[in-house]
């Protein structure tokens, strides 16, 4: 019987690696200009002009309370689709896809504070490396804070 295989993106952050799902990857694009937005989460960067489309973008890194860290030829936007939202997160580089069988991928561990567990899907064992599998949807919960949503322009 096949394991299912799911194509992820690899971007680091923080000297850990994570994934995401490449069906929900839209582009990567480098670091550009990026408007700021007023009385906004000091994770929401503010948002780009992205090919016509006005695309609010969070820094992970941010998101995810982990040191600020200026921006260089390596920092990477990954523009992700999701439940009809489009946002670019910031990354400090991305750097493959690969496959991960499903079956080589663990629930995130307890002892991951309680706010990362959040936002952690699963964490996946290949030979040497550990990815950590983002959750999306909690990644992208703004619930308690403005509504993200990309908008096109005329």
């Amino acid at each position: 019987m096949m394991s299912q295989v799911e194509k992820v993106i690899v971007f680091d952050l923080n000297n850990e690696e994570y994934g995401i799902p490449v069906k929900n990857v839209k582009s990567i694009e480098k670091i550009q200009f990026i408007t700021r937005v007023p009385k906004v989460n000091e994770f929401v960067k503010g948002v780009i002009n992205l090919r016509g489309v006005v695309t609010p973008i969070i820094d992970l890194r941010l998101r995810f309370n982990f040191k600020e860290k200026e921006y260089n030829e390596r920092t990477r936007i990954i523009i992700v689709t999701f439940s009809d939202k489009e946002v670019g997160f910031i990354v400090d580089s991305a750097n493959d896809v690969i496959d991960i069988p499903m079956d080589c991928v663990e629930s995130a561990p307890e002892v991951v504070g309680e706010q990362e567990h959040y936002y952690i899907e699963g964490i996946a064992k290949l030979d040497k490396r550990l990815l950590i599998l983002l959750d999306l949807e909690n990644v992208l919960n703004m619930s308690d804070e403005i509504e993200l949503t990309s908008v096109e322009v005329k």
